[in-house]
C-alpha cells in the first residue's frame, strides 16, 4: 500500500500544484480583464468625446450654413429695398422739378397779377 500512498500522495501532490497553477493564472487573467476593461471604458469615453466634438462641428457647420442663407437672403431683400428706393427717388426728383417749375410759372403769375391789382387799385 505505500505503493499506492506513495501515488496518491504524488497524485494529491500534483492535484494541489495544478490548482495553484489554474488560480495563478486564473487571478492573472482576471487582472488582465479588468486592465483590458479600464482601456476599453477609456477608448469608449475617447471615442464618445470625438463623436461629441464630430457632432458639435457638424453642427456648427449647420449654423454657419444657416447663418449663411440668412445672410444672402437679407443681401437680396437689401438689394430690393435699394433698388426700389433708387427708382422712388428718381421719381420724386423728376416730380419736384415739374413741382418746382410749375410754381416758378405760378409764383410769376401771381407776382404779375398782384402788380397789376395795386396798380388798379392805386391808379399808377
Amino acid at each position: 500500500m505505500s505503493k499506492e500512498k506513495n501515488i496518491k500522495g504524488n497524485l494529491n501532490e500534483g492535484l494541489d500544484k495544478a490548482k495553484d497553477v489554474i488560480d495563478d493564472v486564473a487571478g492573472q487573467a482576471s487582472e488582465l480583464v479588468g486592465e483590458a476593461s479600464e482601456h476599453i471604458v477609456d477608448m469608449v469615453e475617447e471615442a464618445k468625446e470625438k463623436v461629441q466634438e464630430i457632432v458639435s462641428d457638424e453642427a456648427v457647420q449647420k449654423a454657419k450654413e444657416k447663418a449663411n442663407e440668412f445672410v444672402d437672403g437679407a443681401k437680396e431683400v437689401l438689394d430690393d429695398i435699394t433698388e426700389k428706393a433708387s427708382e422712388v427717388a428718381g421719381e420724386t426728383s423728376e416730380h419736384l422739378a415739374d413741382f418746382a417749375k410749375e410754381a416758378k410759372e405760378e409764383f410769376k403769375e401771381s407776382k404779375t397779377k398782384t402788380k397789376n391789382f395795386f396798380q388798379r387799385l392805386f391808379g399808377k
